[in-house]
């Protein structure tokens, strides 16, 4: 997987490209957790991403739960449609942010 990383004003978008498993999740829980650390707001773009495992879905949970002690907010969007199903099987739609669109996940974080 690789992580692309600008910034959307004071939002950070992170476009992940490949997939999300336990070889590539190390990457991308540094990455997430920092950047919460540090007070940003994070919006994860998964239009590019082919597959994501329970390794992928427990860094979501860690920096939902990070995002919501530090006050920050955690978003995404494009999930592809087998991804979308994992998220409802896991039960995940119900515990993060997930939008549509961009704009929609950024109004989100942003607002």
């Amino acid at each position: 997987m690789r992580v692309h990383q600008d910034m959307l004003g004071d939002i950070l978008r992170l476009r992940l490209v490949g997939r999300l498993d336990s070889n590539s999740s190390p990457e991308l829980e540094k990455i997430l957790l920092d950047e919460i650390a540090a007070g940003k707001g994070v919006v994860l773009d998964f239009s590019d991403l082919d597959y994501i495992s329970s390794a992928g879905l427990r860094i979501l949970l860690m920096g939902a739960k990070r995002a919501k002690q530090r006050g920050t907010k955690l978003a995404l969007f494009g999930l592809r449609d087998s991804i979308l199903e994992v998220f409802k099987v896991s039960g995940f739609l119900k515990i993060l942010n997930v939008f549509g669109t961009m704009d929609e996940a950024r109004g989100f974080v942003g607002g």
